[in-house]
């Protein structure tokens, strides 16, 4: 785009805002104007003469820079504007940037990973504070860059003096958060021990979460006691989230009293939702409907989406799908809208209660009100098509599933397998293993494991149990210790004693050891063969894999099977 061009449309976009003054349309105007430049990095000095933006400088506020910065898709046509509006040619209003001008271009430049930029920037114009520094620590964090994060702190720390509470908070947050916990337990005691800082509520918030994701409660709770001034209501749903997590509800619930017993700080709806989950996810329903109903009486914290799906979850998992019901008919009364969540969990009630017929029915419903469902809910349904003896259905469900490029997880196709071969019907369950990649979903050991464990039952299919063997083999999974054993078993069975001696060799050479029952097959099948020799030989191999406390249990099988024969 031409200079003259470009003015032509700045002066256009100017002209039309003396008759709208609307901020929106006024930002929309200075979008478009900047869309229509081909903007760089800053450095290359190819971008064209911001004075093209003077004609919007009358306008200039600081809502007006920060709402037009947020909406800028491409990083440079932020900057550009905010390097403009820094000292535009006319500038009527005296317009400066403030602190939440710099905020925003920063989290601009962060959010597209312009780091060295947005910190020259910042630095250019002294404001690259600790409060500034703290964005970049967690920005980096966020991407892996511990180092980054903790080189970070240290230069800001030295600037000013140790005084850097925001970056301290910061770092620990990212620690945290990245499991790093012991190196933020460090960081927190080099404050407390250097005294520069004094730690506020955030810096013991974050480290009581920290000590929650260990399973730490013990130390959690220590740090939450002695906390020198008052907790507020994150610290609060941060401890109660923790001890919930760990199945200690009771102790959650004792926090939440001691709440509304002083006053200071009410529990809200996440405190209670927290509650629910928890004694929820220990079966105690009871106590959770006591504590919905507690946070319905109190009225400052209506249930939200989230809480009645916690509850109705737990009612369904339980069985209880009458009282899961009547709560979905108290959610909509309420206000809250089911969502996909709330009626997966009500088809997975249907399933725990052993109504698979009308589970299926229900997602059926589902299917035909157009609700957008996720893998979950079919993985639903093509389990309870498996228990039914029904799994040609369950396989049209995998690849309806698959038209619409929804992927399954092998779970579900390992129990299509499992209902097959339970069926006898192994040509499906080979075609459908071998079929798996095609439908968006390969193959893990379960998946071969059933199958190869059917064709060696079903009698006269050992060229294809060697087959899927090598399958199995060529993606990745190797046999274990339960499948050596049974595939050694089976070929002794077939009367074929050379691969089964093969087998147990390789076996052995896995550090794998045979099971007892099927050594005594192999064995006995050995002396039948009037191969005894080659016993005492292979059992020496054995040894070498065998822990000492098992090798009497071996060695007795031998003596039985030698007395045997010798009898005869």
């Amino acid at each position: 785009m031409t200079t003259a061009t470009a003015t032509a449309t700045a002066t256009a976009a100017a002209a039309s805002h003396n008759r709208v003054t609307q901020p929106l349309s006024l930002i929309a105007s200075i979008t478009s104007l900047l869309q229509s430049l081909n903007l760089q990095h800053p450095n290359t000095h190819q971008n064209p003469d911001p004075s093209l933006l003077d004609h919007f400088s009358p306008y200039l506020t600081p809502t007006l820079v920060i709402q037009t910065i947020k909406r800028q898709t491409s990083p440079y046509h932020s900057l550009f504007f905010f390097i403009w509006a820094s000292c535009p040619s006319s500038n009527p209003n005296n317009y400066t940037h403030n602190h939440f001008s710099y905020i925003a271009i920063t989290d601009k430049l962060i959010s597209h990973k312009l780091f060295s930029l947005a910190a020259g920037l910042l630095k250019t114009h002294d404001r690259f504070s600790d409060f500034m520094v703290g964005k970049f620590i967690k920005a980096h964090g966020d991407l892996g860059h511990l180092k980054w994060a903790v080189k970070l702190l240290h230069q800001v720390k030295e600037r000013e003096f140790g005084c850097c509470l925001f970056s301290y908070n910061a770092l620990l947050g990212v620690l945290v958060k990245a499991n790093r916990v012991d190196l933020a337990w460090g960081y927190f005691g080099q404050i407390v021990k250097e005294g520069v800082v004094k730690p506020d509520v955030s810096t013991y918030t974050i480290m009581i979460k920290g000590l929650c994701k260990l399973g730490m409660l013990d130390d959690a709770s220590k740090l939450f006691d002695k906390m020198p001034f008052e907790r507020n209501l994150v610290t609060y749903n941060t401890i109660i989230d923790g001890f919930c997590k760990k199945g200690s509800v009771e102790n959650a619930r004792n926090i939440v009293y001691e709440m509304v017993r002083n006053e200071t700080c009410l529990p809200d709806v996440v405190t209670y939702t927290t509650l629910i989950d928890g004694y929820c996810k220990k079966g105690e329903l009871e106590n959770a409907m006591k504590c919905f109903e507690e946070m319905v009486k109190r009225g400052n914290c209506a249930p939200n989406l989230l809480t009645y799906n916690v509850l109705i979850n737990g009612l369904c998992l339980k069985g209880n799908l009458d009282e899961a019901r009547r709560m979905m008919t108290r959610m909509r009364l309420g206000g809250v809208r089911d969502n996909v969540v709330t009626r997966t969990s009500l088809l997975r009630g249907y399933c725990v209660a052993g109504r698979s017929n009308e589970a299926i029915q229900y997602f059926k419903e589902m299917v035909s009100l157009g609700m957008s469902l996720d893998g979950k809910s079919y993985a639903i349904v093509v389990n309870e098509y498996c228990k039914l003896g029904r799994p040609d259905e369950g396989i049209a469900l995998l690849r309806e599933l698959r038209a619409r490029d929804i992927n399954m997880s092998v779970a579900s196709f390992n129990a299509v397998l499992r209902s097959l071969v339970q069926l006898q019907e192994l040509d499906k369950a080979i075609l459908l293993l071998k079929h798996m990649p095609r439908m968006g979903c390969f193959p893990n050991f379960l998946s071969y494991n059933v199958v190869i464990i059917g064709l060696v039952s079903a009698k006269g299919r050992m060229q294809e149990v060697e087959m899927l063997v090598n399958d199995m083999i060529r993606d990745g999974h190797g046999l274990d210790a339960t499948l050596y054993s049974f595939l050694v078993k089976a070929c002794c069975e077939h009367g074929d004693i050379n691969k089964a001696i093969w087998l147990f060799k390789e076996m052995i050479d896995e550090k794998y050891v045979i099971n007892l029952e099927c050594f005594a097959v192999f064995c006995e099948e050995l002396f039948a063969r009037g191969r005894a020799s080659e016993v005492d030989n292979l059992f020496e191999q054995l040894r070498n894999v065998l822990p000492v406390s098992d090798v009497e249990c071996y060695r007795r099988i031998l003596k039985d099977l030698l007395c045997s024969h010798e009898d005869h």
